[in-house]
Protein backbone atom coordinates (compact mmCIF):
# COMPACT_ATOMS: atom_id res chain seq x y z
CA UNK A 1 0.00 0.00 0.00
CA UNK A 2 1.20 3.53 -0.75
CA UNK A 3 0.59 6.24 1.82
CA UNK A 4 0.94 9.80 0.56
CA UNK A 5 1.40 12.48 3.19
CA UNK A 6 0.86 16.04 2.02
CA UNK A 7 1.36 19.41 3.62
CA UNK A 8 -1.25 22.02 2.72
CA UNK A 9 -0.39 24.74 0.21
CA UNK A 10 0.92 28.17 1.21
CA UNK A 11 -1.53 29.85 3.60
CA UNK A 12 -2.15 33.42 4.58
CA UNK A 13 -0.10 34.55 7.55
CA UNK A 14 -2.91 36.07 9.60
CA UNK A 15 -6.52 35.12 10.27
CA UNK A 16 -8.91 35.31 13.21
CA UNK A 17 -7.57 31.93 14.37
CA UNK A 18 -4.93 29.50 13.08
CA UNK A 19 -7.72 27.09 12.12
CA UNK A 20 -9.24 29.70 9.79
CA UNK A 21 -6.12 30.53 7.76
CA UNK A 22 -6.88 30.08 4.06
CA UNK A 23 -4.69 29.21 1.11
CA UNK A 24 -3.16 32.09 -0.79
CA UNK A 25 -3.35 32.32 -4.59
CA UNK A 26 0.16 30.80 -4.68
CA UNK A 27 -1.02 28.05 -2.32
CA UNK A 28 -3.74 27.01 -4.76
CA UNK A 29 -1.23 27.03 -7.63
CA UNK A 30 1.16 24.83 -5.62
CA UNK A 31 -1.57 22.31 -4.81
CA UNK A 32 -2.81 22.25 -8.40
CA UNK A 33 0.73 21.50 -9.63
CA UNK A 34 1.16 18.58 -7.22
CA UNK A 35 -2.36 17.28 -7.91
CA UNK A 36 -1.76 17.33 -11.66
CA UNK A 37 1.62 15.62 -11.22
CA UNK A 38 0.03 12.87 -9.12
CA UNK A 39 -2.80 12.42 -11.62
CA UNK A 40 -0.36 12.30 -14.55
CA UNK A 41 1.63 9.68 -12.60
CA UNK A 42 -1.47 7.47 -12.52
CA UNK A 43 -2.02 7.61 -8.78
CA UNK A 44 -5.66 7.07 -7.80
CA UNK A 45 -6.52 7.78 -4.19
CA UNK A 46 -8.97 5.36 -2.61
CA UNK A 47 -9.13 7.16 0.72
CA UNK A 48 -8.36 10.75 1.71
CA UNK A 49 -7.90 11.88 5.31
CA UNK A 50 -7.74 15.60 6.03
CA UNK A 51 -7.22 17.98 8.93
CA UNK A 52 -10.23 20.10 9.93
CA UNK A 53 -8.24 23.34 9.42
CA UNK A 54 -9.44 25.47 6.47
CA UNK A 55 -6.12 25.45 4.56
CA UNK A 56 -5.94 21.64 4.69
CA UNK A 57 -9.59 21.31 3.65
CA UNK A 58 -8.94 23.64 0.68
CA UNK A 59 -5.87 21.59 -0.26
CA UNK A 60 -7.81 18.32 -0.09
CA UNK A 61 -10.72 19.78 -2.07
CA UNK A 62 -8.33 20.88 -4.82
CA UNK A 63 -6.78 17.40 -4.94
CA UNK A 64 -10.29 15.88 -5.11
CA UNK A 65 -11.36 18.18 -7.95
CA UNK A 66 -8.29 17.48 -10.08
CA UNK A 67 -8.31 13.74 -9.36
CA UNK A 68 -12.09 13.50 -9.83
CA UNK A 69 -12.21 11.59 -6.54
CA UNK A 70 -15.81 10.47 -6.04
CA UNK A 71 -15.97 9.81 -2.30
CA UNK A 72 -16.04 12.32 0.52
CA UNK A 73 -12.81 13.10 2.32
CA UNK A 74 -12.68 11.92 5.90
CA UNK A 75 -11.88 14.73 8.32
CA UNK A 76 -9.83 13.55 11.28
CA UNK A 77 -9.89 16.07 14.14
CA UNK A 78 -6.56 14.86 15.53
CA UNK A 79 -4.34 15.54 12.48
CA UNK A 80 -3.71 19.20 13.24
CA UNK A 81 -0.26 20.84 13.59
CA UNK A 82 -0.01 19.67 17.20
CA UNK A 83 -1.48 16.22 16.53
CA UNK A 84 0.08 12.90 17.47
CA UNK A 85 1.91 10.91 14.80
CA UNK A 86 1.49 7.75 16.90
CA UNK A 87 -2.27 8.27 17.13
CA UNK A 88 -2.49 8.62 13.34
CA UNK A 89 -0.29 5.54 12.87
CA UNK A 90 -2.55 3.49 15.14
CA UNK A 91 -5.65 4.83 13.38
CA UNK A 92 -4.29 3.95 9.93
CA UNK A 93 -3.33 0.43 10.96
CA UNK A 94 -6.79 -0.15 12.41
CA UNK A 95 -8.63 1.47 9.50
CA UNK A 96 -6.69 -0.40 6.82
CA UNK A 97 -6.49 -3.80 8.52
CA UNK A 98 -9.56 -5.22 6.76
CA UNK A 99 -9.39 -3.23 3.52
CA UNK A 100 -7.56 -3.77 0.27
CA UNK A 101 -6.35 -0.22 -0.39
CA UNK A 102 -3.56 0.77 -2.74
CA UNK A 103 -3.27 4.54 -2.25
CA UNK A 104 -4.17 6.72 0.73
CA UNK A 105 -3.70 10.49 0.93
CA UNK A 106 -3.29 12.36 4.23
CA UNK A 107 -3.46 16.18 4.11
CA UNK A 108 -2.16 17.92 7.21
CA UNK A 109 0.41 20.41 8.55
CA UNK A 110 3.98 20.90 9.68
CA UNK A 111 5.32 19.65 11.98
CA UNK A 112 2.90 16.70 12.07
CA UNK A 113 3.57 15.62 8.48
CA UNK A 114 7.29 15.24 9.26
CA UNK A 115 6.57 13.33 12.45
CA UNK A 116 4.16 11.02 10.63
CA UNK A 117 6.78 10.12 8.02
CA UNK A 118 9.21 9.31 10.85
CA UNK A 119 6.55 7.28 12.68
CA UNK A 120 5.60 5.23 9.59
CA UNK A 121 9.07 4.48 8.21
CA UNK A 122 11.65 1.90 9.18
CA UNK A 123 14.53 4.36 9.34
CA UNK A 124 12.42 7.11 10.96
CA UNK A 125 13.27 9.76 8.37
CA UNK A 126 11.73 13.12 9.20
CA UNK A 127 11.82 15.35 6.11
CA UNK A 128 11.01 19.04 6.21
CA UNK A 129 8.03 19.68 3.95
CA UNK A 130 7.75 22.73 1.73
CA UNK A 131 4.18 23.94 1.28
CA UNK A 132 2.15 21.51 -0.86
CA UNK A 133 4.95 18.93 -0.78
CA UNK A 134 3.94 15.28 -0.76
CA UNK A 135 5.81 12.26 0.59
CA UNK A 136 5.24 8.72 -0.64
CA UNK A 137 5.69 5.80 1.72
CA UNK A 138 5.65 2.19 0.56
CA UNK A 139 3.83 0.79 3.58
CA UNK A 140 3.65 -2.85 4.70
CA UNK A 141 0.47 -3.36 6.73
CA UNK A 142 1.69 -6.64 8.21
CA UNK A 143 4.90 -5.08 9.53
CA UNK A 144 3.12 -1.77 10.28
CA UNK A 145 6.12 0.09 8.87
CA UNK A 146 7.26 1.31 5.50
CA UNK A 147 9.98 2.97 3.48
CA UNK A 148 10.10 6.55 2.30
CA UNK A 149 10.08 6.45 -1.50
CA UNK A 150 10.21 10.14 -2.33
CA UNK A 151 9.24 13.65 -1.32
CA UNK A 152 8.08 15.93 -4.13
CA UNK A 153 7.53 19.66 -3.84
CA UNK A 154 5.98 22.11 -6.31
CA UNK A 155 9.33 23.90 -6.74
CA UNK A 156 10.90 20.64 -7.98
CA UNK A 157 8.17 20.27 -10.58
CA UNK A 158 8.89 23.71 -12.01
CA UNK A 159 12.54 22.85 -12.55
CA UNK A 160 11.83 19.43 -14.09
Amino acid sequence: MQIFIMRHGQAEQVAQTDQQRELTALGFIEVQAIAQFMKDSGVVFEQIFVSPFVRAQQTANTMVRIHEYSDDCTTLPFITPSGSAKELHDYLDGFCSDKQLSNILIVSHMPLVSYVVAELTNDHQSPIFQTAAIAEIDYDLEKMQGNLVQVISPSELKSA
